[in-house]
């Protein structure tokens, strides 16, 4: 007989056959299941079948096999002489080592066409049962979740080094395990009979390691990029990297603000981010045509940025990115006459976010934000400029051309640092300013890009006026119309400001601060 006992049963069943000869070798009884026991069957590993040791047959298709006391005792027995009294009273066999993976849940769901009835058999009981209970009783049982493992657990049991300390470290992988198990399961059936709390009492926030990054915000920090399980399909964490260098921590930042900002506009549009910020955007009726705009926004600033595209890159826009200096480019696709030209720079990073080439717009979602000791979450601003009503609040009536022009200035307001100003010319961004301590701050360096093109320009900012002398500003600079949100206690001043000057002034009502 004997001397220990291991259950085995996997889903994934990647090194078990190496890791059961390896136990046997160790004096292990193997007992296993259904496919896992059949593998090491047909192996000619010697292993006992589970219902030879529950004197049970599996039931109810395989939904109860290893519920059962002969298995749950043997596992959560201390090796106390109470509890090994009572197994012995009941004939019951310690159990010293369990390697269980859960079914394939997560796999299943992500099949296209996979319907409720096929999720919920996919949902594991007793492997997570068991699982629980090795892991409690970590103290006497080793518990094996993960595949990798293997070879390590082998080596320390071969050179007496698998202790206490070790076991309890695989028992937190264990309930690490189980967890993010149950967090799939429940995210899923909370998305598809949508009961989904905002703003539950316990936040679950699940990430999985996708990639390491090149470096953090600086080259002293380590960084790694996660995928969320449910979010946007079409987004950075789907993204697919067809070139260029890896990806830094504020690499990944500005694609997504770049990639955001795009998701905004229906007609051709193009941006470039540096800093998160845009310097860069516009629209037109061809992407060439509005990445040449965007580009000429701010040529200085727009050095080294990162390009954003909402339509699939063609070889005439390639040839135009590949004229100056960028860290890279992302859009739903890239034509093979593009990719190529693009490759030309090895170093440009070139990312796809779509299997079809198209760019849908942003689904409303939850965004986080890390503080000392706690975790801040808001709603995404999903607000669009283009459906807010407008309330015209100067002598001067805008026309509709400056109407359209003040919600695109706005919509692109809407994604820069607070304090935010955005001229617009000609739905071209011709200048910026972002992240100031002040709107006049801000102002003034949105004028230093735009220069002369300020004259017949729009401006948005994105939260109300305090004074009057951001109207002055825009009067001495000769743009046409203004949008803010007004609410001030001051409007009167403003509005007052933008009559003497001619300025039409729009309220919104809304205010897009971006912290």
């Amino acid at each position: 007989m004997a001397s220990r006992r291991a259950l085995i049963s996997v889903s994934d069943k990647t090194g078990v056959l190496e890791f059961a000869k390896a136990l046997v070798e160790l004096d292990f009884e193997i007992v296993s299941t259904g496919g896992t026991y059949k593998a090491i069957a047909d192996a000619g590993i010697p292993v006992t079948y589970v219902s030879e040791v529950t004197g049970f047959p599996e039931i109810l298709d395989g939904r109860v096999k290893t519920l059962n006391p002969y298995i749950h005792g043997g596992i959560l027995a201390m090796r106390t002489p109470d509890h090994l009294r009572q197994l012995e009273e009941h004939n019951i066999t310690l159990i010293d080592l369990v390697a269980v993976n859960l079914y394939p849940f997560r796999q299943t769901i992500e099949k296209p066409g996979v319907d409720l009835a096929e999720a919920i058999e996919n949902i594991d009981i007793g492997g997570p049962s068991m699982v629980r209970a090795a892991a409690k009783n970590n103290k006497y049982v080793t518990i094996v979740t993960n595949p990798a493992k293997y070879p390590e657990v082998i080596a320390k049991m071969t050179d007496g080094t698998l202790d206490e300390a070790y076991r309890l470290e695989l028992a937190a992988a264990a309930f690490r395990h189980t967890a993010e198990y149950d967090t799939f399961i429940s995210t899923y059936l909370q998305s598809i009979t949508g009961t989904a709390e905002k703003f539950p009492d316990q936040f679950l926030l699940l990430g999985e390691k996708k990639m390491p990054l090149r470096y953090g915000e600086n080259a002293q920090q380590k960084a790694y990029f996660y995928t969320r399980f449910g979010e946007d399909e079409v987004g950075v964490g789907s993204a697919e990297q067809l070139g260029g260098q890896a990806l830094s921590y504020n690499n990944t930042l500005d694609f997504d603000a770049a990639l955001e900002l795009v998701r905004e506009f229906e007609q051709p549009a193009a941006t470039i981010i540096k800093h998160t910020n845009p310097c860069g955007m516009a629209v037109a009726d061809d992407i060439c045509t509005a990445y040449k705009r965007a580009y000429d926004g701010d040529t200085l600033a727009a050095y080294g940025g990162i390009v954003a595209l909402n339509r699939e890159v063609d070889a005439a826009t390639a040839r135009e990115i590949t004229k100056h200096f960028l860290e890279g480019v992302i859009a739903p696709g890239y034509t093979p006459e593009a990719l190529g030209i693009l490759k030309v720079k090895p170093n440009l990073r070139l990312l796809k976010v779509s299997k079809d080439g198209k760019l849908t717009p942003a689904a409303p979602r939850m965004t986080f934000y890390p503080v000392n000791g706690g975790l801040l979450v808001q709603e995404t601003d999903m607000l669009r400029p283009a459906d807010e009503e407008f309330t015209v609040v100067s002598k001067r009536q805008p026309t509709a051309e400056e109407i359209d022009q003040m919600r695109f200035a706005m919509t692109v307001a809407k994604h820069v640092k607070s304090n935010a100003v955005v001229l617009a010319n000609n739905y071209q961004v011709v200048g910026v300013g972002a992240g100031q301590m002040s709107r006049i701050g801000s102002i003034e360096m949105a004028f230093n890009v735009a220069e002369h093109r300020s004259f017949g320009a729009v401006l948005a900012a994105d939260a109300f006026f305090t004074f009057r002398d951001t109207v002055d500003a825009c009067a001495k600079r000769g743009v046409s119309a203004i949008i803010q949100p007004g609410g001030s206690i001051y409007d009167a001043n403003s509005i007052a400001a933008a009559d003497e000057a001619g300025i039409a002034m729009v309220f919104t009502g809304v205010r897009h601060f971006h912290y």
